[in-house]
């Protein structure tokens, strides 16, 4: 009984103090089946040598040893726990979520990027396909009022009856403008004063009488001057040479402006002038200087002289301007081509320079489609130039020499020689170099440099990998060697 007393008034102690200290997985009676269980294992055979006996008191006695003892089934009961299994699920349940999310985000990610990309690339090619468009247009305008002058001449020899009507169509610039403004503007403003907006191009007071007769005045004159002579070459000449000659222009701008306006001095752009000038001499050098070939060629360069003497002064009076100013400007010119220069047609109807007997003979048909080509050309110019690039332009206005020389060759069954062919190339390789920027030079030399600091960083990481390779392969034979650069 006193053997009983001993275990019992431990295992109370033990449950006494599990109870105060309130360890997590407590049960009342563990410590008693424990220590039993611990009783059960430590006893020995009466009278035989038990070297652990000693030891097992003291661990019986000991508080350490109790709270060692203890402790050890607390903690298996908090792992074996339901809450501590629940624990480990929702951790586990948390980290594949967490895994999961990552996973989701990083392929999100990736299909955003991806749809990035693609648009991106539908973006690019939609503006390629435009400015192709706008390139196409611009250059089959021009060569479709080239050939309609042409077949027009057949039944109706009045090139400047034709340049008169045709110019006053100019006066629905403004209108069509107008009409795409109310199409595509989110605030939408009222005609008077959309064009009062737009005449600003003439002065801060807009356009007045004295700056409508000062202003308008010299650009009509030299519109005008412009297309008659174009339209009297084409009596002389194909429609391939004409076009092919109306491209110096851009030479004689350049020449222009870098005496008149002081424009930067450049040397290619020089060389591309001297090319013009060489084509115009191989062109009129084609028949001999002589018969309707020298004059047609004058007719052609004067056309592009004055062409090029209305672009400087419009860019020394009137500066640059926008898309609604050009349209306002362009109808203003229809309007007094209108109103002063009508007298001069019917000056030469009366004289008989231009003269037609029956009314109703007049093409009227071919009239209103060269009117309506040119109109569209110089809608599709100034729309180019605001949508795209000036250089844009400037290449669909170039192409039109090989476009008419596909209809001269396959309508007319024109035969080129080798002459007017060289100097058709030689006008348009000089034409080309009038489109280089004027800091084309610092371009091309940034270029290749880039190009050196390339090479010469592909050199010195090919020198680095030799090198490391020759090390690892020395350092493998005991040896250690550098490399000579």
């Amino acid at each position: 009984m006193d053997g009983k007393a001993a275990p019992n008034g431990v295992a109370t102690i033990e449950d006494r103090i599990l109870r105060i200290t309130g360890y997590y997985g407590y049960y009342p009676g563990y410590s008693s089946q424990k220590s039993a269980s611990r009783s059960s294992v430590i006893q020995c055979k009466p009278g035989g040598n038990c070297p652990s006996r000693h030891r097992g008191m003291t661990r019986q006695l000991s508080p350490l040893s109790v709270a060692e003892d203890s402790a050890a089934p607390i903690l298996e009961l908090q792992n074996r726990s339901p809450s501590g299994i629940c624990r480990h699920s929702r951790v586990e349940r948390q980290s594949r979520s967490e895994e999961g999310t990552q996973t989701h985000t990083e392929s999100s990610s990736q299909e955003a990027e991806g749809q990035t990309r693609c648009q991106s690339c539908t973006s690019t090619f939609l503006k390629l396909i435009w400015r192709f468009l706008i390139i196409l247009s611009v250059s089959s305008s021009w060569v479709g009022t080239t050939q309609f002058v042409k077949i027009t001449y057949e039944t109706f020899d009045c090139p400047f009856f034709m340049t008169w009507f045709s110019t006053n169509w100019n006066i629905m610039f403004f209108p069509i403008y107008y009409s795409g403004h109310l199409a595509t503007a989110q605030e939408k403003q009222s005609p008077i004063k959309k064009f009062r907006e737009c005449s600003r191009i003439f002065g801060e007071d807009g356009l007045t009488l004295k700056l409508f007769l000062k202003r308008t005045a010299p650009f009509s004159i030299l519109w005008t001057l412009t297309n008659y002579l174009y339209l009297l070459a084409l009596k002389k000449l194909t429609a391939t040479d004409v076009s092919a000659l109306f491209c110096c222009n851009k030479a004689f701008v350049f020449l222009l402006s870098w005496i008149v306006l002081k424009d930067r001095f450049m040397g290619a752009r020089i060389v591309a002038a001297i090319m013009a000038i060489t084509g115009i001499v191989m062109m009129a050098y084609a028949d001999g200087f002589q018969g309707d070939s020298i004059i047609g060629v004058a007719y052609a360069v004067g056309s592009a002289s004055t062409s090029a003497l209305y672009k400087v002064l419009f860019k020394m009076f009137l500066g640059s301007a926008n898309f609604g100013e050009a349209a306002h400007f362009v109808s203003t010119l229809g309007f007094f081509n209108l109103i002063f220069i009508s007298v001069t047609p019917i000056i030469l109807y009366f004289t008989k320079v231009e003269y037609w007997s029956p009314f109703s003979a007049v093409p009227w048909g071919y009239l209103c489609g060269v009117a309506g080509l040119c109109l569209a050309f110089n809608i599709l110019v100034n729309v180019g130039v605001v949508l795209t690039y000036p250089i844009l332009i400037s290449i669909g206005t170039v192409l039109s020499v090989p476009g008419n020389a596909a209809v001269d060759l396959l309508k007319h069954k024109m035969i080129f020689s080798v002459v007017r062919l060289g100097a058709t190339i030689i006008i348009c390789i000089g034409f080309l170099l009038m489109l280089l920027p004027e800091e084309w030079d610092e371009i091309t030399l940034r270029f290749i440099n880039s190009l050196k600091e390339k090479k010469s960083e592909d050199h010195t990481d090919d020198i680095t990998d030799s090198s490391v390779h020759t090390r690892s392969r020395s350092r493998a034979n005991g040896t250690v060697s550098i490399p000579l650069a």
